[in-house]
């Protein structure tokens, strides 16, 4: 049998996942190479041969995603696979025109293909697009959990940034782990709160392992969905979060408009700030698109410990990074705190920006006046907190779930901003859970 060339573009996340459940060891498939974009700096690397397995010995490269016209042509590539998530489905068939137009076939797995099955039941927390409010919405059915006495182990979306043979099975029981496994900001902002709250995160790169050994810890595994993308796991439950400030996107984002149509649970989020038309649109498209799924109303109150040191001030605000940028959000819960509590302006860190951070906003010029936690190296933390420390600023105000101010010294005062999931009305998550537990 002749095999096919395959090319994966992919994100350092489902592109080796994909490769993983169906590539790998895969006799009809020669997976040529993989292509990268969305995160700084992880082309250039290889998937190691570790993970990769015979025959391929020398590992598998990973290229950037604008040479894909010419590695189809060099490497006579026969199929290409798309396989990374929060892009609009415009940019994704400018990708298969790509493709097709250099002569490769256009390919996705399907859910049958990607997900696998488990010992323990998965409730599945996902989202239409990044920045929705997954987070806070994981960390209440993670409470309700355990307070019905389930044991929870989270299994994280993959972010495999650093040495992908080294971070195949990660375990993160302690807050000292984050530093022993070297994990990048947008690491810990997923976490961290999950560690706090007494509940042992997973994650990686072999997924397959990863549920294995999260079985023989909990009684329920909790799937905490990243980048809007499909669980790597077949869900017993799949809740799936909503945002009325951008109606419309759930219909208009790979593979966001997936998750809409095989949710069991739409929570829409943030009803208390979004407008009215706003929330009537996702609640039409709801009813339309997924009529069985049951319908959470819910908000994200925001807390500060000192609201009154926010009045009058000039105030930097530092928001979780990929919100900002893939998730292309125009603000976030620094934004919302600084103006309900009368900050006198919002400081534009733009002209203050060094290195990787000033990069970050060529790349995203839509960011506008609001910093984005970038932190995928040392370097960047680095640039991060050079940027922060330039910036005139009466306070800084920090919007992303962690405790930032522990990874960069920040030389003016600086204030955490918190947000957790609050349900309006019938039926609640906890009305949801308590008859799956049942």
């Amino acid at each position: 049998m002749i095999k096919k060339r395959v090319l994966i573009m992919g994100a350092a996340g489902r592109d080796f996942h994909d490769f993983n459940v169906h590539f790998r060891g895969n006799d009809e498939y020669d997976v040529v190479c993989f292509t990268a974009t969305q995160i700084p700096n992880i082309d250039g690397r290889k998937y190691p041969k570790e993970l990769a397995g015979s025959p391929y010995n020398d590992g598998i490269p990973i290229y950037a995603e604008d040479e894909l016209e010419r590695l189809i042509a060099d490497e006579k590539i026969d199929v290409v696979v798309f396989s990374y998530s929060d892009v609009t489905h415009e940019r994704v068939m400018h990708a298969g025109s790509r493709a097709m137009a250099a002569g490769a076939d256009f390919m996705f797995l399907g859910t049958n293909k990607s997900m696998l099955k488990t010992k323990k039941p998965v409730v599945a927390v996902c989202a239409v697009r990044t920045g929705c409010g997954k987070s806070q919405t994981t960390r209440r059915v993670s409470a309700i959990l355990r307070k019905h006495g389930k044991k929870i182990a989270a299994i994280r979306h993959p972010m495999p940034y650093g040495d992908l043979a080294k971070q195949a099975v990660q375990r993160f029981g302690s807050l000292d782990d984050l530093v022993k496994h070297k994990c990048t900001i947008e690491e810990r902002e997923e976490y961290e709160p999950h560690i706090k709250n007494d509940t042992v995160v997973f994650a990686g790169v072999d997924y397959e392992k990863i549920f294995e050994a999260a079985e023989k810890e909990a009684d329920i595994i909790l799937w905490d969905g990243g980048n809007n993308d499909i669980p790597f796991a077949k869900p017993d439950l799949h809740i799936v979060v909503l945002d009325p400030h951008r109606p419309g996107h759930e219909m208009r984002y790979h593979p966001g408009e997936t998750n809409l149509r095989m949710a069991d649970v739409l929570v829409v989020n943030k009803v208390v700030t979004a407008q009215p038309e706003g929330i009537e649109s996702v609640l039409r498209t709801a009813a339309e698109i997924n009529p069985k799924a049951q319908i959470v109303m819910a908000a994200s109150p925001l807390f500060v410990d000192n609201p009154e040191m926010i009045r009058g001030k000039r105030v930097l605000c530092v928001e979780d990074g990929p919100t900002l940028t893939h998730g292309e959000m125009k603000y976030g819960a620094a934004v919302m705190a600084a103006k309900h509590h009368g900050a006198s302006e919002i400081v534009d860190p733009r002209p203050f920006c060094v290195g990787t951070i000033r990069e970050t906003f060529k790349k995203y010029p839509e960011v506008g006046t609001l910093l984005p936690a970038m932190g995928y190296s040392p370097e960047q933390i680095k640039d991060l907190e050079e940027t922060v420390n330039k910036t005139p600023c009466d306070l800084v105000l920090i919007g992303t779930p962690i405790d930032l101010g522990k990874l960069i010294k920040i030389d003016k005062p600086a204030m955490r901003v918190g947000y957790e999931l609050q349900e309006i009305g019938s039926p609640t998550l906890d009305d949801i859970l308590e008859k799956f537990l049942a």
